[in-house]
């Protein structure tokens, strides 16, 4: 299982003072491995012990500046939290969605808990990138009722300088999915100046109409939002999309409109400008 993280290295502390109780909670090596730096964001020194992520530093802190990203779970504890909703699945038709990160990083985990879900008679989705081994996919599939799937570029060159990775297996894997008879939605984020070009989409749409044989529930495409920017900070990461400046809504909402209508005209698909609250 992954180890978990937390944002400590560097965040920007809360108390003005700079309390310490972080420091003095460090087990084996407190200022030779924790400092502040001259911001007030604490920093984690590469030491010769290494920190073990007791995360008895975030448990000190009276403000609750540092925060663990992540928690371990069993599957009975999982389940304890989800049947807690079973009434509102009951009454709603709704159920339980894994999404990330990746899910299928955790496949083995991830098949349990659905397993038990479906046991329980208890709805799921599963939202994935599918850059996994097919297997991994496959075992976890067999308990989801409904898989939503990005299709981000159709050029794979393109699609590893924006995403770090090539699109063969994403493709492959998708081809497979197509062919279980479980409900699939594939979405597209549009971002201007990476993906939005109406030859990419037209790609994406033929690739969705002649190789998975047009068995989706929709075609989504969806504006790019800036997400997850404060447990970039708080983990000392750089956003990747820094930089990137969105359109006004007025531009962007009239583009994937226009896109959404031909992809339904000229390609037949189940095409839609957003993420609809209910997917036929």
């Amino acid at each position: 299982m992954p180890k978990r993280r937390f944002g400590c290295y560097p965040f920007k502390c809360l108390t003005l003072d700079k309390c310490g109780a972080c420091l003095r909670a460090c087990p084996i090596a407190g200022e030779n491995l924790l400092k502040f730096d001259e911001n007030g964001r604490l920093q984690r020194v590469q030491a010769a012990v290494e920190c073990y992520d007791c995360f008895e530093c975030a448990d000190a802190c009276p403000p609750r500046a540092i925060k663990v990203w992540g928690e371990f779970m069993t599957v009975p504890e999982m389940m304890s939290v989800i049947t807690e909703d079973r009434s509102f699945y009951d009454r709603t038709g709704g159920g339980v969605t894994l999404n990330g990160g990746e899910v299928l990083l955790q496949w083995e985990l991830a098949a349990e808990l659905l397993r038990t879900c479906k046991s329980e008679g208890i709805h799921t989705c599963v939202e994935t990138a599918l850059h996994v081994p097919w297997q991994h996919a496959a075992a976890v599939f067999e308990f989801t009722d409904f898989i939503i799937a990005d299709i981000k570029h159709m050029d794979t060159e393109k699609h590893r300088k924006i995403t770090g990775a090539g699109n063969e297996l994403i493709l492959e894997n998708l081809r497979k999915t197509a062919t279980l008879g479980k409900r699939l939605v594939i979405r597209t984020p549009i971002v201007p100046g990476y993906n939005a070009d109406e030859e990419n989409i037209c790609k994406t749409a033929e690739f969705i109409r002649d190789e998975l044989h047009g068995n989706i529930a929709a075609y989504q495409l969806l504006p790019y939002r800036k997400m997850g920017t404060e447990k970039y900070e708080s983990l000392g990461d750089a956003y990747p999309m820094e930089k990137y400046t969105p359109p006004e809504r007025g531009d962007w909402e009239a583009n994937l409109l226009y896109l959404a209508d031909m992809l339904r005209r000229d390609y037949g698909l189940p095409a839609a400008a957003g993420a609809s609250d209910r997917v036929d």
